[in-house]
């Protein structure tokens, strides 16, 4: 397991962060009314749960304890969030905080990938999530880019 050390931590990093946007996602589903937005919501968390449990997986595979929270500053992120959201421009308010959300797991994902510390077996288990995360990043920001221009 020494020699795993570094897989698990790198992508118990990954699990905390797909699991803050999973919530995110659920979260986001809730406070929106635009069915259309729900739906998507809801999907995109659902496919943030699937990621997260084959993350899980490889580092239960490598003798590891896999992360099952997400992180405390995206709790404290997400209360700010919904408080801000009741206040503010309803579903545009909640798409902003949704591909804000969407840089910030793609960016680290990217970090991850990219650094080229991860094992080949352990890089393609995030390579896949990431390609969720990716499709997702692209969704959100199409989608906002296509409220804000309906609402000037």
């Amino acid at each position: 397991m020494a020699g795993n050390w570094e897989d698990i931590k790198l992508l118990n990093s990954l699990i905390e962060i797909t699991i803050d946007s999973a919530d995110g996602y659920r979260e986001a589903a809730k406070d929106v009314s635009n069915p259309e937005l729900k739906s998507i919501f809801q999907r995109r968390a659902r496919e943030r749960l699937a990621a997260f449990s084959s993350l899980q997986s490889q580092v239960k595979a490598l003798g590891g304890q896999p992360e099952d929270e997400g992180t405390l500053l995206a709790s404290m992120h997400r209360a700010f969030v919904n408080l801000r959201s009741t206040v503010r421009d309803g579903d545009l308010a909640v798409i902003d905080e949704v591909e804000r959300g969407e840089d910030r797991i793609k960016s680290k994902y990217e970090e991850v990938i990219g650094d080229g510390r991860l094992s080949s077996s352990s890089l393609a288990v995030a390579q896949h999530a990431y390609e969720s995360v990716r499709s997702a990043h692209e969704e959100m920001s199409r989608l906002k880019q296509s409220l804000h221009s309906l609402h000037g």
